[in-house]
This record gives structure tokens, sequence and C-alpha cells, in this order.
């Protein structure tokens, strides 16, 4: 989940890290998503958090592995691995300076002390070659500019055998989020223009939330960015979403994509018919969806 707007050109970090290809996409991580995502990091992990064990799984991390994470956000996926690799080192790297400083503050308060945080574009990113032996990534590697050079960036960065795995958005049709977007879709003036091809949305590969959503699209971008045994598996999980229908609503409406395709429209309408949408799905105390992911694993 992430702003899905701009395209994508060459350009140089300000804050004097790594170049920056993504430059719309760190305008946007740096403003107005990255701190919603830093302020609201325990819930997008509510959402998001029932994927990391089968993620980390296909890793195949050990007690001494060295991992990347891919597009890290605040950070709990790589504490994750840092713990099961207790004996080796984790290193997040994420282009938000607001996730990175809250990623950074969890893990010094939770006493993860072999993990660390940079500030930086993966896609061209100083990894030296074979340094890692896993690398990871919970819903990130969809808005590469260049999907396979970027991927065999991430290639040359693993040692030969070492693993990388993804989990990534699937076509939304037929599952709760996507009649949730269904319902959000009439009040989102800028949605439609934005499903568009290379608009980065729905139906386009570009380098958008749904860019992965292809198995077929996946296996070839993998195989062209080198690397072998490549499986794509269809996991599922619950994703809480909310206390209730209002709260979910309102959260959701605060999202940066939600957000940016209202382009200024009253935010009521689109409240009033998402917290109608996510009632269907209040159960247990929580507005509770049934999510799906493709779950990508490959050997460099």
């Amino acid at each position: 989940m992430a702003n899905p707007a701009g395209t994508n050109t060459a350009g140089t970090n300000t804050a004097g890290t790594a170049e920056i290809v993504n430059v719309h996409q760190s305008e946007a991580w740096n403003g107005y998503e990255g701190e919603h995502w830093a302020a609201h990091h325990d819930r997008y992990n509510a959402i998001n958090s029932g994927f990391n064990e089968a993620l980390l799984d296909a890793a195949g991390i050990g007690t001494a592995s060295r991992v990347l994470d891919i597009g890290c956000g605040a950070g709990q996926t790589t504490r994750l691995a840092a713990r099961r690799a207790h004996e080796g080192t984790a290193l997040g790297v994420d282009l938000s300076a607001p996730m990175l400083g809250r990623a950074r503050a969890v893990a010094a308060e939770e006493g993860v002390g072999n993990v660390r945080f940079e500030q930086g574009d993966v896609q061209v990113f100083p990894f030296g070659e074979g340094t890692f032996d896993a690398a990871i990534s919970r819903f990130a590697v969809m808005f590469f500019a260049d999907p396979v050079a970027a991927f065999a960036h991430v290639a040359r960065a693993l040692r030969p055998g070492g693993r990388l795995a993804f989990v990534s958005m699937p076509d939304l049709g037929g599952t709760d989020l996507g009649t949730v977007m269904a319902a959000a879709a009439p009040h989102l003036p800028g949605w439609q223009a934005a499903s568009a091809p290379d608009s980065g949305e729905p139906g386009a590969h570009g380098s958008g939330p749904l860019s992965l959503s292809d198995p077929g699209h996946v296996r070839s971008v993998l195989g062209a960015a080198g690397f072998r045994d490549i499986s794509v598996r269809r996991i599922e999980a619950e994703e809480i979403w909310g206390s209730d229908a209002a709260d979910a609503a309102e959260f959701f409406t605060g999202w940066g994509p939600v957000r940016f395709h209202l382009e200024g429209a009253d935010p009521e309408p689109l409240r009033t018919a998402l917290t109608a949408a996510f009632r269907r799905f209040e159960r247990a105390g929580a507005v509770r969806l049934d999510g799906a992911a493709w779950l990508t694993e490959a050997v460099r």
C-alpha cells in the first residue's frame, strides 16, 4: 500500500544518501504518505502482519543470515528477520525518512541490536556484491521504476544461492479489499483516470500496487533479472482494518492513494460509502478482511 502517483525520473536524494531513481515516490514517502505510515505503523502492521511468517519462512533465514529488507517501512519485518538471524544481521532500506525514524525508535525500544536502517532507493543503493544471504519485502517491490534492472541489482547483492522472497498484491477482483475499493471508486474523482495503462494502478504492469499481480509477469521479470527456481503461490491472511466500520473508513480515507485521488473533493461521501462497505466485515470486535497476496520465492 503506497502512493502510486507520479512518474519515475532520475534524480538525486537531497538528504545526502544514495541516488534516487523514484523521485516522485521519494517525495510522497517523505511527505504525507510516509508521515501517515509512521504515525499509524501499528495499524498498517495490523493489516499486513498476517503475511509475515510465510514471508520469513520462504526466505530461509538462518541464525547467522545476513538479511536485506527491501522497502522496509517502519521496520517490523526487518526486526523479525533480525530476531531469526540473531547471530547475523538485518538491514532495512527505504525511501522514507519518517518511517525509518519510527523503525529505529521501535528497534531501540525492543532491544533489537543486530538491525540497522538506511535511507535510499534499493534500485540503485550501493550494496556490495554477494553481501546478503536473503532478501525480503512485504508489499514494496511493486513500485520499482525498472523492475528487471532493480531485481538484477538485488540479485547482485545476494550471494550465489541466496534467496529472494516477497509478497505482492494480487488482482483485487473477488477479494474483500476489492469489494471495499469498488465502493470507494465512485467517490474518488481521479481513480478511473489512474486505472489507465502505465498509470501504476489496476491493470498496468507499470510500477504501481498491482504491477506484480500477474504471476507470469513476475516469473518473466525475475528470470530476466538473473533468478532461478522461481515460484509464485497465493497465500491468505486476515487483515484488521479498524475497531469498527466507522474507524476503518476514517483510516482508509487518510491512506495516501485515497487522499491523492480525492483531488480536493469532499471526503464525507467517501467515508459514508466506506463505512457501509466495511460494516459487512465487522466481527469479533474489529473489521476483519480476508486478505490475499502472491508469495514469490527465487534463488540467485
